[in-house]
């Protein structure tokens, strides 16, 4: 049996006990989304997790099957059970910065809180909520139950008056199995939204010429949200520049000058209310280099540097599909991914249990783990395990010598990376392939 078709089969019978959830989700669901709002607080030795508040929105714009599956375990998850029988009826998996925090030295010395928004279903009857954050070791760090009780009169609406204007820019061939993507403006004013939607097609043209999108775009319904900020640009603490932003983002996020990101989850989430948004890309109004993405949670980007373009699809290759950094500098070194536990990012390992990764793509002969080649033309079609991926030098390894996971140059995403993008696309719009 050819490896093609033998995926295909292990595939098939993955999905076939899944087929049937679209009726789950109309037993068990109303069209509607709960948001959950959340404070995770801690350091590096002892972390909590509170419930902040509950909001429900009109309409849920997420997955309606594989409901009480992920295609990727995450750094935690959201679990909600059914109260009368303790059924998983629905599961998502995300990344936070808190989490991410906790691997820098600031977490040793300090405790510090970060806020947390995540989306479900509107459960028809009372339903228990978990929340589990997994450490670098992949086991549980901290976790929260709590029970939602749909008839709560202290759960807020929000979303069904007083809209932010959107513009609907493309819309999916089947709405009801779609991904939908919302861009934000952030660090626009008012006299600057033409020059916002100018951005938001860049970006567009920017992720679609990229592969698997390009073959895919159909499946993708995107808008872009008309939120105007006070002042023009956004904050940079190194230079002394606070603005008056929609999101509150800044530069120099960990002390890192090109990290620009918002820890004002709650005021994006607020911003979105009402619309129909999965996943969220902000781009940020700013001339200087940066950006970031958070698995299940957002991408944000500045735009108006020249390395806007590969930026944005490199960091929504984060958001959207939990794709690891394939680079590694000796002067940035972060601790994230012990030598001796396989990453669940689908691009990286550090060969504590490869089974499973992306060894059928490795052609016969190939060494491992694999040297670099300087042959330029064979350098793209290349897949071994190259070290050097996950910020770390040695012990992390990645599939190709470059792609776009790793550097800003590189024009594609490297095979490995392109499957993975392929399997969430069609996880979540229900297709086999």
């Amino acid at each position: 049996m050819n490896t093609r078709l033998r995926h295909h089969l292990l595939l098939l019978a993955f999905c076939l006990p899944l087929l049937c959830t679209a009726q789950d989700f109309d037993r068990y669901f109303t069209d509607a989304t709960l948001r959950l709002d959340y404070v995770f607080t801690g350091d590096v030795r002892h972390q909590e997790l509170a419930v902040d508040d509950l909001h429900q929105m009109p309409r849920w714009y997420g997955k309606r099957h594989h409901l009480a599956e992920v295609p990727l375990r995450g750094n935690g998850q959201v679990i909600m059970r059914d109260h009368a029988t303790g059924t998983v009826i629905y599961r998502n998996s995300f990344s936070t910065l808190f989490q991410e925090w906790l691997s820098y030295p600031e977490a040793q010395t300090m405790r510090k809180a970060f806020q947390n928004v995540f989306l479900t279903p509107m459960p028809k009857d009372t339903a228990e909520v978990t929340i589990e954050l997994y450490d670098t070791h992949q086991k549980v760090m901290a976790t929260l139950t709590h029970t939602v009780v749909p008839t709560d009169i202290l759960i807020r609406r929000i979303g069904y008056s007083h809209v932010t204007p959107y513009v609907t820019l493309q819309q999916a061939a089947d709405t009801t199995r779609c991904i939908h993507i919302a861009y934000v403006a952030e660090g626009y004013q008012e006299g600057e939204m033409e020059t916002y939607l100018q951005d938001v097609r860049e970006a567009m043209s920017a992720l679609f010429a990229h592969e698997p999108f390009k073959s895919l775009r159909d499946r993708f319904h995107i808008i872009a949200l008309l939120s105007p900020s006070e002042d023009s640009g956004t904050s940079s603490p190194r230079k002394g520049i606070w603005k008056n932003t929609v999101l509150h983002s800044h530069y120099d996020t960990f002390y890192s000058e090109r990290y620009l990101t918002t820890l004002y989850l709650k005021d994006l989430h607020d911003c979105l209310a009402g619309t129909p948004y999965e996943h969220i890309i902000v781009l940020v109004n700013s001339e200087q280099y940066g950006g970031g993405g958070i698995l299940n949670s957002y991408n944000l980007t500045s735009t108006h540097h020249s390395r806007f373009k590969p930026v944005v699809v490199h960091e929504f290759g984060h958001s959207f599909a939990g794709l690891g950094d394939e680079y590694a500098y000796e002067t940035e070194e972060v601790p994230m991914y012990p030598h001796d536990v396989e990453p669940w990012e689908p691009n990286l390992t550090t060969l504590a249990n490869f089974h499973g990764k992306w060894e059928d793509m490795i052609a016969k002969g190939t060494t491992i783990p694999t040297p670099l080649s300087t042959d330029k033309k064979a350098i793209p079609n290349r897949i071994g395990v190259f070290e050097g991926a996950g910020y770390s030098p040695k012990g992390v390894y990645r599939p190709c010598q470059d792609c776009r996971m790793r550097t800003n140059e590189y024009p594609t995403f490297c095979p490995v990376c392109d499957r993975a993008l392929r399997r969430v696309i069609n996880f979540y719009t229900n297709n086999l392939y």
